[in-house]
């Protein structure tokens, strides 16, 4: 006969750290803490940062309920796509514009069941900024992201910009992102921890022809970033950018002759043969302000499908 199992122990399974149970009660033992740190002697599980409340499973189709996102530049491209993709994904988001058409983005979005509003701004003013994030709080209490996105472009060589233009593209595209951390990190410091994901450029990264105030401002918000990412790291603040490169317009899908070709040029200048999509930067700064890059900070995050590589 063959030998006989044994039932004087009980049969182990070396992947099982605890039992079902004990784990299950001290999962929610943590979250109701609110606990970062696993406390190996009370509980006799191993310390590991997958227990912790931040990785705790949520929804994988709603990875943002329950946080409220702040996007500028919200009726542009990237801004609309990026405030639909976090209210789609359970965020309550505030569009700050100054243009007036980022309120029906925010009808849209509240039409469709989310919870979405719009405030006029002007965001390379403090006192803008400073409001944008007050309504935040007084309305949700809380701010977990903010997306700044505003920008402007500006042509021309340094001897044939005037200094007006060349102050206010600075002011929109950078002055604007350091009013925004400025202005939302003590409120994130209070929560222990948000996220800030600022849009860059390629032409950050690479040298334009004839967009020297543009160039400068996106070049500097690469450094930025690093340096804020530093500043803030401590207070569990995480700082992120994107750098997308040329997008996918209404004009260059359905504008004119001379459009089109100049579309086809540009297009044979990336390696995957396409322009962006706004959808896929609003995607890297979804994943830059998630959980899962939660060990990620003062990168920039390069959408350029190939461009800057060559």
């Amino acid at each position: 006969m063959g030998s006989r199992l044994r039932r004087d122990r009980p049969l182990q399974n070396p992947i099982v750290r605890a039992p079902p149970r004990r784990a299950r009660e001290f999962r929610c033992a943590a979250r109701e803490r609110g606990r970062t740190h696993v406390d190996t002697k009370k509980t006799g599980l191993v310390s590991s940062p997958a227990l912790s409340p931040s990785y705790l499973p949520r929804d994988p189709r709603m990875p943002f309920s329950g946080k409220v996102v702040i996007v500028t530049g919200g009726s542009g491209s990237i801004g609309r796509a990026t405030a639909a993709l976090f209210a789609q994904r359970g965020a309550r988001v505030l569009i700050a514009d100054l243009a007036d058409s980022g309120l029906q983005v925010a009808e849209e979005l509240t039409a469709q069941g989310h919870d979405v509003v719009f405030r006029h701004a002007d965001v390379s003013a403090e006192g803008d900024v400073a409001a944008c994030v007050r309504e935040a709080l007084d309305r949700w209490q809380r701010l977990d992201v903010i997306v700044p996105n505003a920008g402007i472009g500006g042509r021309g060589a340094a001897d044939e910009l005037e200094l007006q233009d060349w102050q206010r593209v600075l002011d929109v595209n950078l002055t604007s992102v350091f009013l925004c951390i400025k202005h939302s990190v003590p409120v994130m410091r209070q929560s222990r921890g948000g996220a800030i994901v600022i849009t860059g450029s390629v032409m950050g990264l690479v040298a334009p022809f004839h967009a020297l105030a543009y160039a400068t401002t996106k070049g500097a918000i690469v450094n930025l970033t690093r340096a804020a990412a530093i500043d803030h790291a401590a207070d569990n603040i995480r700082v992120n950018a994107v750098c997308p490169g040329h997008l996918e317009s209404p004009t260059s899908i359905g504008g004119s002759a001379a459009r089109a070709v100049d579309q086809r040029g540009l297009i044979e200048r990336y390696p995957l043969r396409r322009l962006g999509r706004p959808q896929d930067v609003a995607h890297a700064i979804a994943f830059l302000a998630s959980e899962e890059a939660s060990f990620i900070t003062g990168t920039s995050l390069v959408v350029d499908g190939g461009y800057s590589a060559q």
